[in-house]
C-alpha cells in the first residue's frame, strides 16, 4: 500500500514538473532574411537559452514563470528584446530578424571627393607627419597636398590649385572657422606659403570636390585643419634655421595646457650666398607671435583658443620686357591678425553642440614704381553646429554661421579708396542614413544671402558609398557649390552675382594595411565666372558672363609593404579644363591648369643610422599662356615642369633633430610662363621675359632641439 502511494505521488510531481516547463523556439534571419547561425537566445536573468544553428534554428526549454525577457544577442548586431509569458504551453518565434550594428570601425565611409590626413581614419592616405617630411614641401601644409591627386603645382605662386580652379576657389578652415588670407602675401614670382605650423594640428581633412554642405564660399576645395586637444607634456622646442629661428613652449596639465611660439624669418643673408633670379632689394623677411590653449571644462566640454600676430615685407625690382634697367620698384609690407575660440561637447543623450568664433585681418601696403597702394580685407565668421545621433544608422549635422567681410583698397597720394562691407547668413542640414554597414547614402542643402548684392540662394548636395569587398569600395558624390567673387572684383562692382560649379564624382577606394589605391573620374562645371576689360592688374567693368568646365581623373597608390622598409605614393591627374574668365572673350585652358601632373614621394628610415632619407618628384607637361606674336588666346605652352627634391633627417639624440633639404636638386629651369611687352618694338615682335623660379635650388638646414623631463620627447612629439 505504502509502495502504490509513493508510486502515485512520484507519478503527480513529473506530471507537474512536465506541465511547469515551457518550451521556447524560432528562427533567425538577417536583414536579407537569410539564416543567422551562432545567435544566443535566452532569458535574461537565467540561465536558460540557446545557440541558432547553421539554419538559424533553435529551441530550449525553462522552467520560468510568468512574464520574462527573451534576448537575441550576437556580436555586430543590435540586440533584439521580447517580452513573454512562459506558461505550459509552447512558445514559437518566426523570422525573428536582426540588424547589423553600424560603428565607425566597420561602417563604409564616403570617399569621393574626400582625403584625410589624420592618424584616426581608416581612409587615411596621408599622416600628419607625412606633411613636414615630404621633401619638396619644406614643412608647409600646402606642398604636402600639392603632391596628392586632384592638385597642379605652380610654382611661381605656392597656393593650392585643385581640378582646373584657381586659388581662390579652395577654402581653408581651423576647426570649421573660415580663416581669411590663410596664404602670406608676396610680390614677383615669389611663391608664398600658409602663414600656419603644421605642429598645430593634429589631423587634416582636404576635399577635391563634392564636399559637406557644411562648408561654403569655394568652388573646387575645401581644406580643413583640426587643431590639437590638450598636450600630452610640458615641453620647450627650439629651432635653428638657415633662415631664421624661433622657440616654442607649452605648458600641459591634466585639464588644460597653452603653447605659445615667436618665430623669425630673414632670407637675406641667405639670398647673398645661393644664386637667385629675383633682383632682390631686401629679401623676404617676417615674424609671428603664436598661442594656441586648450581647457578641459568642468562639464566635459573642450574649449580652445587661438591667437596669431605677424609682419614681414619685401623689396625687390621687377625687370620689363622690353625696356632698360632694373625696371619697376616694389616693396611690400604686410601685418596680419588671425584670432579665434571654439566651444564643443558632446552629450550622453547623441548631442554634439560645437559654436566658435573667428576673426582675420591683412593689411597690404605697397610702393608700386612711385604709386603707394593699401589694401585691406576683415573677416568675422560665428558658427554653431548641432550633431545628432539618433541611432547607429542616421546622424544629422546642421548649424547655423554668420560672415562679415569687408575689403577696402586705395591710393594714399591721391586720397582715393573703395570699399565695401557684405554680411552674409547661411543655414546647412546634412544627413548620414547607414542602410547598411556596406551602404551609406549623405544628402544636404545650404543656404545662404548676401547684403551686398541682395542674393540668396540653396546648393544641394548627395553622396553615397558601397562596400564591395572587406577592403574595396565605391563612391558617388554631386552636388552645387556657390561662391561670391574675388574681392578686386566686387569692390568695383557690388552687384556681382555668385559664381557657381556643379560637382559630380564617381570613385573607388582599395585600403588595407600598409596598402592604399584611389582612383577617381570626375566633371564639374563653371556658369556665372567673373570677366573683365583691361589687364589683370587693372581690370574694368567686371560681370557674370563666363563659364566653362573641368573633367578628368585621378590616381593615387600608396605601399609600405612592398620594398622593405620604403614608404612611398604615387599620384597621376588627368584635368581637362578650359572656361571663359578674367580677360579672355572665348574658353581657354587655365595657365594654372596643366593637362597632366605626376609626383612621387618616398621615405626610408636607418634605423641603425638613425637617420631618414626622403625623395619627392614632381612634374607637368606646361603652363599654357598667350602670345601676343600669333593669333588666339591661351596659343602656346611652356616646356614640362619637373621637380627632384631630396632631405635628410638625422637624430643624433632623441631630443635632438637635424634636418636638411634641398629642392630642384638637378637645377632645372622650369618657366611658368612669360611676360610680354603692352606694345611691339620696331620691328613688329613683343618682347618678352619668362616668368620662372626665384633661385634654381632651394636649401633648407635646421636644427629642432626639444627641452623636457621627458629625455626622449622630441618635436615629433608634435605631430
Amino acid at each position: 500500500m505504502k509502495s502504490q502511494l509513493y508510486l502515485t505521488a512520484l507519478f503527480f510531481l513529473i506530471h507537474w514538473g512536465a506541465f511547469s516547463q515551457t518550451i521556447i523556439s524560432g528562427k533567425v534571419l538577417d536583414e536579407k532574411n537569410l539564416p543567422l547561425p551562432g545567435v544566443n537566445i535566452y532569458i535574461k536573468g537565467s540561465y536558460d537559452g540557446a545557440t541558432s544553428d547553421a539554419d538559424g534554428i533553435f529551441e530550449f526549454e525553462t522552467e520560468q514563470e510568468g512574464s520574462q525577457t527573451l534576448i537575441y544577442q550576437l556580436m555586430g548586431f543590435k540586440n533584439q528584446e521580447f517580452t513573454i509569458v512562459c506558461h505550459s504551453k509552447p512558445i514559437a518565434f518566426q523570422d525573428v530578424s536582426l540588424r547589423e550594428m553600424i560603428t565607425e570601425m566597420n561602417a563604409v565611409t564616403i570617399s569621393a571627393g574626400a582625403m584625410q590626413a589624420s592618424d584616426a581614419s581608416k581612409a587615411v592616405v596621408l599622416k600628419p607627419l607625412d606633411i613636414v617630411t615630404t621633401p619638396s614641401a619644406m614643412g608647409d601644409i600646402i606642398g604636402a597636398f600639392q603632391t596628392l591627386p586632384g592638385t597642379s603645382t605652380v610654382g611661381n605662386d605656392g597656393r593650392l590649385f585643385v581640378r582646373g580652379g584657381d586659388a581662390s576657389e579652395v577654402g581653408i578652415y581651423i576647426d570649421g572657422l573660415r580663416v581669411g588670407n590663410a596664404y602670406g602675401s608676396t610680390a614677383g614670382n615669389f611663391p608664398t606659403r600658409t602663414r600656419f605650423n603644421p605642429n598645430l594640428f593634429k589631423g587634416t581633412f582636404f576635399s577635391t570636390g563634392g564636399y559637406s554642405a557644411e562648408y561654403g564660399q569655394a568652388l573646387s576645395s575645401a581644406l580643413a585643419l583640426n587643431s590639437k586637444d590638450i598636450s600630452p607634456r610640458s615641453q620647450g622646442d627650439l629651432s635653428l634655421l638657415s633662415l631664421g629661428g624661433g622657440y616654442s613652449h607649452t605648458l600641459s596639465s591634466d585639464k588644460q595646457s597653452i603653447t605659445v611660439t615667436g618665430n623669425f624669418f630673414d632670407l637675406g643673408p641667405y639670398q647673398k650666398l645661393i644664386k637667385q633670379n629675383i633682383d632682390w632689394e631686401r629679401g623676404p623677411h617676417s615674424w609671428d607671435l603664436e598661442m594656441a590653449s586648450q581647457k578641459k571644462m568642468a562639464d566635459g566640454s573642450l574649449l580652445k583658443v587661438m591667437a596669431r600676430t605677424e609682419s614681414g615685407g619685401m623689396k625687390l625690382w621687377q625687370k620689363q620686357p622690353g625696356k632698360e634697367g632694373r625696371g619697376i620698384y616694389i616693396d611690400l609690407n604686410n601685418r596680419y591678425t588671425f584670432v579665434q575660440s571654439n566651444w564643443k561637447k558632446a552629450y550622453e543623450n547623441g548631442w554634439t553642440l560645437f559654436t566658435g568664433l573667428s576673426y582675420s585681418n591683412n593689411t597690404d601696403d605697397i610702393f608700386y614704381d612711385s604709386v603707394n597702394l593699401q589694401k585691406n580685407s576683415k573677416l568675422i565668421h560665428a558658427k554653431f553646429t548641432g550633431i545628432k545621433d539618433f541611432s547607429d544608422r542616421i546622424s544629422a549635422n546642421s548649424g547655423i554661421e554668420y560672415f562679415q567681410s569687408g575689403y577696402s583698397e586705395g591710393i594714399v597720394e591721391a586720397n582715393l579708396e573703395r570699399d565695401y562691407v557684405d554680411n552674409q547668413l547661411y543655414g546647412f542640414t546634412e544627413w548620414d542614413v547607414y542602410l547598411s554597414k556596406k551602404l551609406v547614402f549623405r544628402s544636404g542643402l545650404r543656404a545662404g544671402l548676401s547684403s551686398l548684392n541682395k542674393e540668396s540662394w540653396i546648393d544641394p548636395r548627395a553622396s553615397f558609398a558601397y562596400q564591395l569587398t572587406e577592403k574595396g569600395q565605391i563612391s558617388l558624390a554631386g552636388g552645387t557649390f556657390s561662391q561670391v567673387p574675388a574681392e578686386n572684383f566686387r569692390v568695383l562692382n557690388p552687384d556681382l552675382k555668385n559664381v557657381q560649379s556643379k560637382h559630380l564624382i564617381l570613385n573607388y577606394l582599395y585600403s588595407e594595411s600598409g596598402r592604399t589605391v584611389r582612383a577617381e573620374a570626375f566633371y564639374k562645371s563653371y556658369e556665372n565666372l567673373v570677366t573683365f576689360d583691361g589687364l589683370p592688374l587693372a581690370p574694368e567693368n567686371p560681370i557674370n558672363e563666363g563659364k566653362g568646365y573641368a573633367k578628368g581623373m585621378d590616381f593615387f597608390y600608396r605601399d609600405s609593404r612592398l620594398i622593405k622598409n620604403v614608404d612611398f605614393w604615387i599620384t597621376y591627374s588627368f584635368v581637362d579644363s578650359k572656361r571663359q574668365f578674367d580677360q579672355y572673350s572665348t574658353k581657354v585652358q587655365p595657365a594654372f591648369a596643366p593637362k597632366h601632373n605626376f609626383s612621387f614621394v618616398a621615405k626610408h628610415p636607418m634605423q641603425k643610422l638613425k637617420s631618414q632619407l626622403g625623395l619627392s618628384y614632381s612634374m607637368n607637361d606646361g603652363y599654357a599662356y598667350t602670345d601676343p606674336n600669333q593669333e588666339g588666346e591661351m596659343n602656346s605652352k611652356t616646356r614640362s615642369f619637373q621637380n627632384l627634391s631630396l632631405s635628410w633627417s638625422y637624430l643624433p639624440k632623441p631630443n635632438l633633430i637635424i634636418h636638411f633639404a634641398v629642392s630642384n636638386v638637378l637645377g632645372r629651369e622650369n618657366v611658368f610662363g612669360y611676360q610680354y611687352a603692352q606694345t611691339p618694338n620696331a620691328s613688329g615682335v613683343y618682347e618678352s621675359l619668362p616668368s620662372g623660379q626665384a633661385a634654381p635650388r632651394f636649401l633648407l638646414l635646421g636644427v629642432f632641439l626639444t627641452l623636457s623631463k621627458d629625455k626622449t620627447a622630441n618635436n615629433l612629439n608634435n605631430l
